[in-house]
């Protein structure tokens, strides 16, 4: 039984993060704008998941245990770009992106960069988090904020605590 229910958690939060920031990104689209959407948080997030990626691929693990990274990330990627837009601040998205491309080769120039990385994405998801609440706290609204995003997010992180 304990193997089924393993399955079943793995398949789930698969199938959570393939569809993770569509709900985010409804939101932003449907109000054509990113008010209360923290850019800064979204960048951290993103920073950490790369991190993590990067990881994963620098040691060589199973694909099945980083496989909703490159999803979540081209998610969040695209969901960048939204929110850029819509706020006007397209010309940043170059920088952006030649800052994240250099920063993946920079991770494993030596073994201890991409280590010590990963030692922090905890503290980079937490950082972004917390950058998101602040955000809404300063706003005093939760403008384009998907609830069933973060929903979806705390699922997964259950689930990979529970089958790990």
């Amino acid at each position: 039984m304990a193997p089924t229910l393993l399955d079943l958690a793995h398949w789930s939060t698969w199938a959570v993060c393939a569809v993770i920031k569509l709900p985010q990104l409804a939101a932003v689209l449907a109000a054509r704008s990113a008010r209360g959407v923290s850019v800064g948080s979204l960048l951290l997030e993103l920073a950490g998941f790369l991190v993590f990626l990067r990881y994963q691929i620098y040691y060589g693990y199973p694909l099945q245990t980083y496989l909703e990274y490159p999803i979540i990330i081209a998610q969040d990627v695209i969901l960048l770009l939204f929110i850029l837009r819509f706020s006007g601040n397209m010309k940043r998205a170059l920088f952006y992106a030649v800052a994240f491309w250099g920063g993946w080769y920079m991770l494993t120039l030596r073994k201890w960069i991409i280590d010590l990385a990963m030692n922090l994405c905890t503290l980079i998801s937490a950082a972004s988090k917390l950058a998101q609440l602040r955000c809404l706290w300063q706003t005093k609204d939760s403008g384009q904020v998907s609830a069933l995003t973060w929903s979806m997010s705390a699922y997964t992180c259950a689930s990979k605590l529970w089958a790990t």
